[in-house]
């Protein structure tokens, strides 16, 4: 299976498409604060400035830089087209890692993590640390057109970037990382591919995808906290979950609304004490809603929210056997305890931080980085 050498370039007129949607923007004022939403003032702000002073071509520009691809692959559940950044790493043996993203989030995340990865000794690193990184796009989401079909659920991503590490780019042994559906799809690999034909070596979480059995002190005070948390702030996951056409031909016409429906997550999940702007730039946060916009993925990408309530696979009765880290950033949806995690897999390395949300390789690359060399480095 070829992978083709791939380069965003948007047409123009899909820009001027853009500024004029954004310049005919409504919004309506209100007198609620964040906890119930975007207020209008600070999307205001933010619609003016992408209307009128961001530049996406300087953003493709960047893009561009890394080294992309697509490739059509086969796979059990059908043929999907992936969307990819593939960069080799420099040092006497690169191990490759595939880095999968999550929502409202996109392969863009790997861009502060890739440079020191893929060439650590250019950044003050041990050159026997290198990486080949993969950072796939994940079907439906940006560059990576979701098949059109049902069953594209996390273990059916996993099949498909096994596809693409294993016959396309021909690593028969990898390691892998993850956040939010990344997690998912990352502890899939583990599951469905560690020890087969040597496969998946290791893995790293910063998201944990499983529930605890009620067991323990520790378990079910996870599950309260799960709980308490979809109960405050898990509106945005029940209606993707059972009705993402609606919400997704709603965002998928609007730009502002797609900016409100995002960026309220990036405020509300980073590390940012309530000032999203003290982590993301205004350019920053446009760039993670232009890769929704673009080609209109944003509904697609709600199809693994509908898929995980729609599936009927049993969790896992004991832990998994591959290898794996987890790294707790404080300001996570929900942080497990060491033993939560155990409960569902072969947990070796258990990092806290002091700093960093949910978006850990945008708001803590360096400490990403740090523990996933850290992490792997048995494993080469």
């Amino acid at each position: 299976m070829s992978a083709h050498p791939f380069v965003v370039d948007v047409p123009q007129r899909d820009l001027d498409d853009l500024r004029e949607r954004l310049v005919r923007t409504r919004l309506f004022e209100s007198d609620l604060g964040w906890s119930a939403g975007m207020p209008a003032g600070e999307l205001r702000e933010l619609v003016g400035y992408w209307a009128e002073t961001f530049d996406w071509r300087a953003a493709e520009r960047r893009i561009n830089e890394l080294p992309q691809f697509r490739s059509d692959l086969s796979t059990p559940g059908g043929d999907v087209r992936l969307h990819f950044v593939h960069a080799r790493g420099h040092g006497p043996n690169p191990l490759p890692l595939v880095f999968s993203h999550g929502w409202p989030g996109s392969f863009w995340e790997v861009h502060k993590i890739i440079g020191p990865l893929t060439d650590p000794a250019a950044y003050g690193g041990d050159p026997a640390d290198a990486f080949h990184v993969v950072a796939p796009s994940l079907p439906g989401y940006g560059f990576s057109p979701h098949p059109g079909r049902p069953g594209v659920d996390a273990p059916a991503i996993a099949d498909a970037i096994h596809v693409l590490m294993t016959r396309t780019l021909g690593y028969d042994r990898y390691v892998a990382q993850g956040g939010d559906w990344g997690s998912f799809v990352t502890a899939a690999l583990g599951r469905r591919y560690h020890g087969v034909d040597d496969g998946v070596a290791a893995i790293h979480l910063n998201f944990f995808p499983d529930r605890p059995p009620p067991t323990t002190a520790a378990g079910r005070d996870y599950l309260r906290i799960m709980r308490e948390w979809q109960a405050a702030e898990g509106g945005y996951s029940h209606v993707q979950a059972t009705r993402p056409l609606t919400i997704g031909h709603a965002l998928t016409d609007s730009p502002a609304g797609l900016a409100a429906w995002i960026v309220e997550k990036f405020r509300s999940w980073s590390d940012c004490g309530g000032r999203v702007e003290s982590v993301f730039s205004k350019d920053e946060l446009l760039t993670a809603v232009m890769f929704y916009w673009l080609d209109g993925t944003i509904g697609t990408s709600m199809r693994l929210y509908y898929e995980a309530a729609a599936a009927t696979e049993a969790e896992p009765a004991r832990p998994a056997a591959v290898p794996t880290a987890f790294a707790a950033f404080p300001r996570e949806l929900f942080v497990p305890a060491p033993e939560v995690v155990a409960t569902a897999f072969n947990l070796q390395r258990y990092s806290e931080f002091a700093r960093g949300g949910h978006f850990a390789a945008l708001e803590r690359p360096t400490a990403l980085v740090d523990d996933l060399r850290a992490f792997f480095r048995p494993y080469r």
